[in-house]
């Protein structure tokens, strides 16, 4: 008897996916193109997450080529064996001064970063109460410590409280930990951060507070909705963002900050961060800081293009920030919305599930810093009616 194909389920899995929820890959020039009819379109970008430009700035480019040409591309091996470069340390006591943070480590990915905070505060023992629109990377962390996990109302603290209670009655010694986002990439949404840490305070459950998308755009001067609150257990951030190069790193006190160091899997075992991309990271974090006039523009702009959308008749987008989701429902109307507006010189992209809840796909808007004059007004004209 023939062996059963291993591959089957695989096969029958994809079989199964509606058209509409297939994804592909396209590859896009830096200053976007699209194919219409065999014609190729310039597109401007309202998709990407470089919120304050700088992935093209000649300060950033200037660091990696001179990374580059002083210790070559890659590190090599891991930090622990010979894969630390002075760079590496540099940004992070900078990053550390910055944010007001004790310890910071660099990891090559925001993903590793997640897993191994995850780890770091969390064993199967513990409960771990995270919101549910949280970044499927925290989910795969919950899942390698093998945490009983238990998921609150969006941003809701009330209901953080109630699983708080009942979680400290039922087991008053349990180890607690509670996740979160500053600034959810497919809402645009914040929670309360201040009354956030208050709560796990209150549970002694420790926090972890995912920055990757308000750092260099939300709090004082750029630092996230975390800075200044000593609460937060760990502050996981990322390069690959405003910061305009890639990477990640967390950031907490000395304790954790050792722990990682002694026993973080994702860490020991993986081949640092590229020096061209710190250095670009340590240039992209001084440009943070000497632009606060452009970042403080981009959040009142932000706010502008909520009142056009509204006022054009779409759902006003959540949260403060320059991400502005528009939520259509329906996986097919999100893709002939996308359609829509490459055919207008827009590049924006269709979310759907399971990156977002059924029946919630959305057109995701990200504007940025350097968005010519005149892009909001081609942005409605282009959407239509709602």
């Amino acid at each position: 008897m023939d062996a059963a194909d291993p591959l089957a389920p695989l096969a029958a899995d994809l079989e199964a996916l509606p058209p509409a929820r297939r994804r592909s890959l396209r590859s896009l020039e830096p200053a976007g193109q699209a194919t219409f009819a065999g014609e190729a379109l310039p597109l401007l970008d309202l998709a990407s997450n470089d919120y304050l430009g700088l992935s093209r700035d000649p300060a950033l480019q200037q660091a990696a080529t001179a990374a580059i040409e002083a210790v070559g591309v890659g590190a090599g091996a891991s930090r622990l064996i010979s894969g630390t470069r002075p760079v590496h340390a540099e940004l992070e006591q900078a990053l550390g001064h910055w944010l007001g943070r004790e310890r910071v480590l660099l990891y090559p990915s925001g993903f590793q970063a997640n897993i191994a905070a995850v780890q770091a505060l969390a064993d199967r023992h513990t409960w771990v109460i995270a919101d549910r629109l949280i970044h499927h990377s925290l989910l795969v962390g919950i899942q390698a410590t093998g945490a009983k996990l238990r998921r609150f109302q969006h941003n809701n603290l009330a209901d953080l409280k109630d699983q708080l209670d009942r979680a400290r009655r039922d087991a008053p010694q349990r180890r607690l930990l509670v996740l979160s986002e500053s600034l959810f990439s497919m809402e645009g949404s914040s929670p309360d951060v201040t009354a956030l840490a208050q709560l796990c305070r209150t549970h002694g459950a420790a926090l972890l507070l995912d920055e990757a998308h308000s750092l260099g755009i939300l709090g004082q001067g750029g630092r996230g909705l975390g800075y200044g609150i000593p609460e937060i257990s760990l502050i996981s951030g990322t390069f690959g963002k405003a910061f305009g190069s890639g990477g990640a790193f967390l950031a907490g006190n000395a304790t954790v900050g050792d722990w990682l160091l002694q026993h973080s899997g994702p860490f020991r075992y993986s081949t640092a961060l590229a020096p061209p991309l710190v250095a670009a990271a340590a240039a992209g974090l001084r440009a943070i800081q000497e632009r606060e006039p452009e970042r403080l523009a981009l959040l009142a702009r932000a706010e502008r293009w909520r009142d056009a959308l509204e006022a054009a008749g779409w759902p006003r987008p959540l949260g403060s920030g320059p991400i502005l989701p528009l939520v259509v429902g329906e996986d097919r109307r999100a893709l002939a919305l996308q359609e829509q507006l490459e055919q207008a010189g827009l590049l924006s992209v269709a979310i759907r599930p399971p990156t977002v809840p059924a029946g919630t796909a959305r057109l995701r808007l990200v504007l940025r810093h350097d968005c010519p004059p005149g892009t909001l007004s081609r942005l409605i004209k282009a959407l239509g009616r709602p």
